[in-house]
């Protein structure tokens, strides 16, 4: 399969649209990941009845500054901590390539992202869902000789917190329009108690100008809490659609998933087509 796109988003996109299989295995195909742990983490998919399960990187000492260079260890803890503490769960590695998944998550995401965030996605389509979701500890190496990493720290990571600035507003927009107009509300009450000071003391409003100000911040303040009102309704609508969407893929025993097709994809490999 070739995709014209350029992005690991992309191809993952494709991957669910295109591939019809009963569990869907996605690694990198860069080598870096230990294949025989594919096994593990289907077994833990089955016979817990879940539907996703991460391969969390553990690297050997001797190759670990090598494999997994150090800034890239500091943003995934740091954006994976970012994760848990607005979306909830119990992620250590969130940007993991290494995933398996059922039909009935393939078949309900919905594959926005173009680029490596597509791991944020991923995550916080199960978390919003409410899914049944696990890790297992699976070996990472350092890559072949002669190839490198399209990941950068810093551009990737910056792309990737943006992204989850972005499901944070769409996912839970009461939250995030509550802190703006909280903030706006700080803000106009701020401005207008030294103006309520000079008044109780002359009657007079000495700032015309500041006073305007302060109730148009505190207007600002209640558009933002009613945005969120009306962005939350919305929210909950769209959470309920990919709610009906995931339980409409009919559910089949774990005898019958063992002996379904398994359908693996290198999505880092053909990301580079």
């Amino acid at each position: 399969m070739r995709v014209t796109l350029q992005g690991k988003g992309n191809v993952v996109r494709r991957m669910f649209a295109d591939v019809e299989a009963d569990i869907y295995v996605m690694v990198d195909g860069d080598g870096t990941y230990h294949a025989l742990s594919v096994t593990a983490l289907i077994d833990k998919l089955v016979d817990e009845r879940l539907d996703m399960v991460v391969g969390c990187r553990a690297t050997p000492r001797d190759i670990a500054r090598e494999a997994y260079r150090r800034g890239h260890q500091w943003g995934n803890r740091l954006l994976t901590q970012a994760v848990v503490q607005i979306f909830g769960g119990h992620f250590t590695d969130m940007l993991s390539g290494y995933r398996v998944f059922t039909r009935r998550y393939a078949k309900s995401f919905p594959a926005l992202s173009k680029g490596f965030e597509i791991e944020t996605e991923l995550t916080v389509h199960a978390l919003e869902l409410r899914m049944p979701i696990g890790e297992i500890t699976t070996p990472y190496g350092a890559r072949v000789e002669g190839s490198a990493s399209k990941l950068s720290t810093f551009r990737d990571g910056w792309r990737i917190l943006r992204t989850i600035v972005k499901l944070y507003v769409t996912e839970r927009p009461l939250a995030f329009f509550g802190i703006v107009a909280l903030l706006l509300a700080l803000l106009s009450v701020g401005i207008t108690v030294p103006l309520l000071v000079t008044y109780l003391e002359t009657g007079l409003v000495a700032r015309i100008p500041t006073a305007i100000l302060s109730a148009a911040i505190m207007v600002c303040a209640l558009l933002s809490l009613f945005s969120g009102l009306i962005l939350d309704n919305v929210a909950r609508g769209r959470q309920e659609l990919k709610r009906l969407s995931y339980l409409s893929v009919p559910v089949k025993s774990a005898s019958e998933e063992i002996h379904e097709s398994v359908s693996m994809q290198p999505v880092a490999k053909a990301a580079a087509l």
